[in-house]
């Protein structure tokens, strides 16, 4: 009888311990206090991003001012690190290529002569704004994010930038941050994708 008591004050002691747990998960999660979701959201993030915007509130880097710069895209994290050696001088974000038929391929490549406003592919039917081609003369482009054969965005997609792979290989940016990779980055600069 004596080991039976011991071993209600046990179970007993287990359930009230465990309520107490569950009060603070549940406090914790009413106060915002960051949680594995929120540390986990600097991957996927969960405020709206502004897929029209400029990915960050400060300037773009002035690429004169850093003639050795380069492109360091992570696929795992999707985003795009304009780099200076290894500080990173701007970071955006990026939707890649989906699944093993769309993937976009790893390796190290250069920004080629091909670049242009808008395309539009009929086959997938998507087009974008502001691509810039690293890879087969204009197949694997930065560009903005996708639109419709009339030049319209496509909100669905666009929506997915940053979060998670959506694109057939190329490498998917916000408008603003396509228009400046457009503009701005050399033919020849270097670009790292992993």
């Amino acid at each position: 009888m004596r080991r039976f008591r011991q071993l209600l004050v046990i179970v007993v002691l287990v359930i009230v311990a465990g309520f107490g747990i569950n009060r603070v998960i549940q406090r914790t999660s009413a106060n915002r206090t960051p949680t594995f979701q929120t540390i986990r959201n600097k991957v996927t993030p969960s405020k709206q991003i502004n897929w029209r915007a400029p990915s960050e509130d400060k300037a773009y880097p002035n690429l004169k001012s850093y003639p050795h710069a380069w492109l360091d895209v992570n696929t795992s994290k999707q985003r795009v690190y304009v780099r200076s050696g290894n500080k990173v001088l701007y970071t955006m974000y990026c939707s890649t290529g989906t699944g093993k038929e769309n993937a976009t391929p790893h390796g190290t490549y250069y920004i080629q002569a091909e670049r242009g406003k808008f395309f539009y592919n009929q086959n997938s039917g998507e087009g974008a704004k502001y691509w810039v081609s690293w890879k087969d003369h204009g197949i694997y482009l930065f560009h903005s994010v996708p639109t419709d054969k009339n030049g319209n965005y496509i909100e669905s997609e666009a929506k997915q930038l940053g979060k998670t792979a959506a694109s057939h290989g190329c490498v998917r940016l916000s408008v603003a941050d396509a228009k400046w990779v457009y503009t701005n980055v050399p033919y020849g600069m270097k670009v790292v994708i992993h």
